[in-house]
């Protein structure tokens, strides 16, 4: 998701970094350009993001549907560590209606995906996502895009799956690291820690070793983030965690998501 505007500040340096590691990358917009980006009949404002949103899942049904099992809606300041991405999801079936990200609880009673750390519709899950708009199920009822999303979720039927490692560290972010890394003095919690639908964990085991995704990093960031995922690694250090172990683990987790 990007307008006009964003193309050279943030955008240019998502297809540099991480959105080379994607199968396809579509940048939605509110007009065609050579950049790419798809020209959605929507205005930009946050005001419309929802219709963007909205307008962006109709046009990759329509267009895409069978090009991919599953379809990540990012922000074009969102960070995204493709290959871990691809790890949790190859444990689950993408003709299930499978909605996966950084899952928030207040206003909806399953609780709804924040839309900053990026969210991920299974194919099933957005082939009922437009069938909700076709018959008037769902709704423009909110301009909160991510909430109103989690909506038609839940009034499609769509489970709300368990992005937690086997730890019960979260991979889907946000925030930037520094909001979680670092525990904090004792003070009231910030918005995003009482949304949380699990138990919020602040200091270094806050964040899976598989993070999948962090948001509001720009430019400098973008590039910092692919150097420490892509490159920087200890000389002799062997890595403890070993994901063969955490199969059967998570998915007796995620069944009872």
């Amino acid at each position: 998701m990007t307008g006009p505007k964003n193309l050279e500040s943030r955008t240019k340096h998502v297809k540099a970094t991480w959105g080379k590691h994607c199968h396809k990358v579509l940048y939605m917009s509110s007009v065609k350009t050579d950049f790419p980006t798809v020209e959605l009949n929507v205005s930009e404002g946050r005001e419309n993001l929802y219709w963007k949103t909205i307008r962006a899942l109709q046009y990759i049904h329509q267009h895409h549907l069978d090009g991919a099992n599953w379809f990540l809606k990012a922000d074009d300041d969102t960070y995204v560590v493709v290959e871990n991405l691809k790890y949790i999801l190859s444990k689950f079936d993408p003709e299930k209606p499978l909605y996966m990200g950084r899952r928030f609880r207040p206003f909806i009673s399953q609780g709804y995906m924040s839309g900053g750390a990026g969210y991920v519709l299974s194919k099933e899950a957005l082939r009922r996502f437009v069938k909700g708009f076709h018959t008037g199920e769902c709704t423009h009822f909110s301009t909160i895009e991510d909430m109103a999303l989690g909506k038609c979720m839940e009034t499609m039927k769509v489970e709300p799956v368990d992005t937690r490692d086997m730890k019960g560290r979260q991979t889907f972010h946000p925030y930037p690291l520094d909001h979680y890394v670092i525990r904090r003095q004792r003070r009231p919690r910030p918005w995003h820690m009482i949304y949380d639908y699990y138990p919020p964990i602040e200091g270094p085991n806050c964040c899976s070793d598989l993070v999948v995704s962090f948001h509001y990093i720009y430019a400098v960031q973008q590039y910092m983030l692919e150097y420490l995922t892509y490159h920087l690694r200890p000389y002799g250090y062997i890595y403890r965690f070993r994901p063969d172990e955490s199969v059967e683990v998570d998915n007796k987790t995620n069944k009872g998501a």
